[in-house]
């Protein structure tokens, strides 16, 4: 993947050398063939398919999000609404609320096709979270590295990620990037991947007024504020592409991933849902019509 300019994440320049960054490896070869993507999976920790879903579907649902975003003064009105160009005076990242009540992402991320290839997967039936994720990441933001677990490890561990960029996404626009064979060093980062943000210890009054009563975190979630320094540290490459509109990436609970910063005026948007065994327990922080999320009703406490 030719590079002809520097990539940042989180404020940090990145090593764009051979040894340090790469392309995920493509698996839309194998789509028919489960136990070859199954074996994917565990040796790679990630399943990359390009050109999965119907270009209208995506369409739409970009459509219904740029709408929202303009009718809410997000968006320079110099530009067609489509492409999603922020104001200079406006930053945005996570904006959940675009994804809420909105028909058109709802087809894409629980329509036929993607229940069908995780069920295919699976080798039985699904289920997702009801909670959606999704960003529109204006120009300088990117997400700090992390595992999902931390954020969704209540019930069933083999639980997967679906990264679905709404347009092309080209690398300076701040696309995921996933740490190369990250998903084998989980005894590393131990500790790390014990934690439940929204856990917090009864005895300790610093946590209970951080958790409890500003309704924040007991950990801040991420693994590091500097990816190009954690790269050197658990060594492998940091893998991303230039996504294209119909794209998707699969990937574990243990797989340390974030994202590039956005170097462009286009806002990134981007989507990240779940999906498991539907005989397996399931977190109840992300299920039913109004999913407690990281709410107060979604703490839980404990004697340290």
């Amino acid at each position: 993947m030719p590079v002809t300019h520097p990539l940042s994440s989180c404020g940090h320049e990145l090593d764009m050398s051979d040894e340090a960054f790469g392309t995920v490896r493509s698996s839309a070869d194998c789509l028919g063939d489960v136990a070859e993507l199954r074996r994917r999976l565990e040796d790679d920790g990630y399943l990359y398919i390009p050109g999965f879903f119907d270009l209208a579907l995506i369409h739409n649902a970009r459509a219904s999000v740029c709408q929202r975003l303009a009718a809410d003064g997000w968006l320079n009105p110099d530009y067609p609404v489509i492409e999603a160009v922020g104001r200079d005076d406006k930053v945005t990242n996570y904006r959940g609320d675009l994804a809420k009540n909105n028909a058109e992402i709802e087809r894409v991320v629980y329509g036929p096709e993607l229940l069908g290839f995780y069920a295919n997967l699976f080798g039985e039936p699904v289920r997702h979270f009801d909670y959606t994720w999704f960003r529109a990441l204006s120009r300088g933001q990117g997400s700090t590295p992390h595992c999902d677990l931390v954020y969704m490890g209540r019930g069933t561990h083999q639980l997967l990620t679906c990264w679905i960029p709404y347009g092309d996404t080209p690398l300076e626009m701040g696309g995921v990037m996933l740490l190369e064979g990250s998903h084998k060093k989980s005894d590393r980062i131990k500790t790390y991947l014990e934690v439940d943000v929204d856990a917090y210890c009864e005895n300790r009054p610093k946590e209970v007024e951080k958790v409890i009563t500003k309704g924040g975190w007991s950990h801040p979630g991420f693994l590091s504020k500097n990816p190009a320094t954690l790269r050197e540290k658990l060594g492998g490459r940091w893998l991303s592409a230039d996504w294209k509109a119909g794209d998707f990436i699969t990937f574990g609970m243990t797989l340390v991933h974030g994202g590039l910063d956005n170097q462009t005026n286009r806002m990134r948007l981007s989507s990240d849902t779940r999906y498991q065994r539907a005989s397996q327990p399931i977190d109840e922080r992300w299920i039913g019509a109004n999913p407690i999320a990281n709410t107060l009703a979604g703490k839980r406490g404990r004697v340290c």
